[in-house]
């Protein structure tokens, strides 16, 4: 009998998230397992520096085991007049570890939504990425920024373009005394200075930081991103998902791919974010899309830590037969035991080192 309690714990949240995602109408999406190297080539920077696996197909083209599945969705989609396109995947992306700098096969799931992005669009994916962090049964928080907001601080000051992501960087790290050390040279006005500064430095829930928000972003080019966080804050205020959302200016992604609300995903139990995401409409201008999009990916893998312990076992259930036991009968046997969905392996020795539920011997029952 085929349950959801018999699925590995990456199947079993795939098929979660599949199905919270084919339930607002998104629809799947396959891809190859690699793709021409060229556009990855020239988005190195919003791979985050991840190395890039290529070797020579047949034809003589270079070709990269994908390293990513949002560039593979845009690069494919055909673009329509006022047609909004909402896909989800789950996909292996091959990466090489920056632990054991060795490929590792990372399994993704996650969504774009690629079109005219308005107020709408927004929030359901901002809501659909924090109840993908919920549907695990932990505590979760998703922290939301806004590049609009963070760059249009930057803009109100006089400072080169490597000074611009020196200082987006040290926004990220919350690095105070870093952004205050760079401005220090910078002929601007103390109240702009400590405008970035107090930006960096503010978290927490959006009823909490609106206030202190408005007056950092008053007169400023922040001002227009401000207004889309109010009006996104708005609509989700009613939600469920509502008391898990916390503002956190330090989730910041590179300027050149990212615009408009970014966000970031933590499930307890988990050091680590598992969800990562946001507004990415520069990226496809500079692939020669003209339309809007905003996504996210959360690492199914990290999900191991927390999901149930049974899939620390190497089955529920052992039953131990000798060789004068029926064979017909032990089959008979754990064909009873696996019909409640319990994992069942049938075996003449324990070994060592295996994890069970429960060990059941055979001849004791007769």
């Amino acid at each position: 009998m085929s349950t959801i309690s018999s699925l590995r714990t990456d199947e079993e949240a795939v098929l979660k998230l599949r199905s919270l995602y084919e339930s607002r109408g998104y629809q799947g999406y396959k891809m190859n397992g690699f793709e021409e190297y060229d556009i990855y080539a020239q988005n190195k920077d919003f791979l985050g520096g991840e190395a890039i696996i290529t070797f020579t197909d047949t034809e003589g083209r270079l070709m990269a085991l994908k390293p990513d599945v949002t560039m593979s969705i845009i690069r494919s989609r055909t673009e329509r007049d006022n047609v909004t396109e909402k896909l989800y995947y789950d996909e292996n992306v091959c990466r090489v570890s920056h632990d054991s700098h060795r490929l590792k096969e990372i399994l993704q799931s996650g969504l774009e939504c690629i079109g005219n992005i308005d107020l709408y669009n927004t929030c359901e994916v901002v809501s659909l990425a924090a109840e993908s962090l919920g549907l695990f049964g932990r505590k979760y928080i998703l922290d939301i920024s806004h590049m609009g907001i963070v760059t249009g601080l930057i803009d109100n000051l006089p400072v080169s373009e490597s000074q611009r992501k020196e200082l987006t960087r040290l926004i990220g790290s919350k690095n105070l005394h870093g952004i205050e050390s760079l401005l220090s040279g910078v002929l601007a006005s103390d109240e702009a200075k400590e405008r970035l500064i107090d930006l960096a430095d503010l978290s927490g829930s959006p009823d909490k930081v609106l206030p202190s928000l408005k007056e950092i972003c008053v007169g400023t080019p922040a001002e227009e991103g401000l207004r889309e966080l109010e009006r996104v804050t708005g609509v989700l205020r009613e939600s469920k998902i509502f008391a898990s959302l916390r503002f956190d200016f330090s989730v910041v992604q590179d300027m050149s791919y990212y615009n408009g609300i970014v966000f970031q995903g933590f499930i307890e139990g988990i050091p680590e974010k598992v969800l990562s995401g946001g507004r990415y409409d520069p990226l496809l201008k500079r692939i020669g899309k003209n339309k809007g999009a905003i996504g996210f990916a959360l690492n199914v893998e990290s999900l191991e830590r927390i999901l149930d312990a049974r899939d620390l076992l190497d089955a529920d259930i052992a039953l131990v037969y000798s060789e004068e036991d029926d064979a017909a009968e032990v089959a008979k046997r754990a064909k009873e035991l696996s019909e409640n969905g319990k994992r069942v392996r049938v075996l003449d020795e324990i070994p060592k080192r295996a994890r069970f539920g429960e060990i059941i011997y055979f001849n004791e029952r007769h």
